[in-house]
């Protein structure tokens, strides 16, 4: 079985997690995609398709809503996963559902609320000046949750 992953990164932590999904799903069938640098992708040569992607401004990048919204036909025909990474534990699955069309979440065979990585030092000005005020946050931190992950590859193998 071939399986795709498309992905957008902002800061590195879903690049990050796409590298655990590929290993852990198995790299010889297992191909990854950022949406950042091929905006449309071939579906077709692949049986299992996963995507995901980061909140940030509480909204996942407007790239992959878009990819989703396009492809939905196709992608209900394929063995789908959906992921998500996110800072805000509270808000985390109702960022999962603003990011995906109930459609594709309902279709998906696994949904994957990961957690996330705040990287102070690959923030912008803005970022961080936002990032200080809203959330009086100053240094890095990570809540990946490893566990989340590993159930996800184990169902996506």
């Amino acid at each position: 079985m071939n399986t795709l992953i498309l992905y957008m990164s902002h800061h590195g932590t879903t690049r990050k997690v796409v590298d655990m999904l590929v290993h852990g799903i198995g790299s010889a069938k297992t191909h990854s995609i950022d949406l950042e640098k091929h905006e449309d992708p071939e579906l077709a040569g692949f049986d299992t398709i996963i995507i995901g992607g980061s909140i940030h401004m509480g909204q996942i990048q407007s790239r992959i809503k878009r990819f989703c919204e396009q492809h939905r036909q196709e992608l209900l025909s394929k063995r789908l996963g959906l992921f998500l990474c996110f800072m805000n534990q509270e808000l985390g699955q109702q960022e999962f559902d603003n990011a995906y069309p109930q459609e594709l979440r309902n279709h998906a065979v696994a949904q994957g609320l990961f957690g996330g990585e705040l990287l102070v030092e690959k923030m912008n000005f803005i970022e961080k000046f936002i990032i200080r005020m809203v959330a009086k946050e100053t240094r890095s931190r990570s809540q990946l949750n490893y566990d989340a992950i590993n159930r996800f590859i184990q169902v996506m193998r």
